[in-house]
């Protein structure tokens, strides 16, 4: 059976659809915090398993009977290692793992985002584990950009500190298949690059909101700091405010730029383009 943490989540729920088109619903088991949000997934014939990243006592009886093991990254930055060593740890005690795939960030090992560092060591833990692993290099999400788009239209401006960074993303969707393809093979690879197959700049997603929305929308390149207080502003505590700043300024220097197409390759088809992700966003 395949056991996939967090799957009350955005990207655990996509995981689990794909699952569904590959292998049976008893096959499944998903992995909450809180079995109540689940209902939908057990509906579907899905296993639900109360697990929480918090608890090391709540996951003995989750690796019953499992196989294979997603891990997707908890969401509370500054808590993760811990969070993820808690599962880990518990893989090694518990459970007779075939494989443990983990979704990691775009080119953790060189990357300049202050995020790469958590799924660093993270990564570390998952091959001092003795445990067969698949680190899924998950680049942005698409979603992470487009998902303001309205808030853009509305203002005229597309705010970031990319400068004519590029950015080489993919829907959750697109990372989703992905999961599932791994979690499926007969061989899966160690390490997986993963990122969309085209990139645009900050200034080409402005244009695009304006093509899209019949508004005139600029891209407003700040210095990192001040983009970060502009986050601030519209409500994003500091700590976060300050990591997505920071990401922002490693993209102006390739952070979150890939041509590679391991994702293509992987899901069988081209990656989803921006502007039909952000379609999706102003409806």
């Amino acid at each position: 059976m395949i056991l996939v943490t967090g799957a009350t989540g955005q990207l655990g729920h996509l995981v689990i659809q794909s699952l569904l088109k590959k292998v049976p619903a008893s096959q499944i088991v998903a992995a909450v915090r809180n079995p109540a949000k689940a209902e939908n997934l057990k509906t579907l014939g899905i296993q639900i398993r109360q697990a929480d990243y918090n608890d090391a006592s709540s996951w003995g009886a989750a690796f019953d009977g499992i196989s294979k093991l997603l891990l997707i990254s908890g969401s509370e930055v500054g808590s993760r290692i811990q969070q993820h060593k808690t599962v880990i740890d518990a893989a090694k005690k518990y459970g007779k793992l075939e494989l443990l795939a983990y979704t990691s960030i775009l080119h953790a090992d060189t990357s300049a985002l202050i995020l790469a560092q958590e799924h660093k060591e993270t990564e570390k833990l998952i091959k001092d584990s003795g445990i067969r692993y698949s680190l899924l290099r998950n680049g942005w999400y698409t979603e992470n950009y487009v998902g303001t788009a309205k808030s853009a239209v509305e203002h005229g401006a597309v705010f970031g500190a990319t400068k004519e960074g590029r950015i080489a993303s993919a829907s959750r969707e697109d990372y989703a298949e992905a999961a599932a393809q791994v979690l499926t093979m007969k061989d899966p690879k160690s390490v997986y690059e993963l990122a969309g197959d085209t990139s645009y700049s900050l200034n080409e997603l402005a244009a695009e909101i304006s093509k899209q929305s019949g508004k005139n929308v600029k891209y407003n390149d700040l210095p990192e700091n001040d983009y970060k207080a502009v986050l601030v502003k519209v409500g994003l505590p500091e700590g976060f405010a300050g990591v997505l700043a920071q990401s922002d300024a490693a993209a102006a220097q390739g952070g979150l730029f890939d041509e590679s197409h391991q994702l293509s390759q992987l899901i069988g088809r081209k990656t989803t383009p921006m502007a039909t992700t952000l379609s999706t966003f102003l409806k």
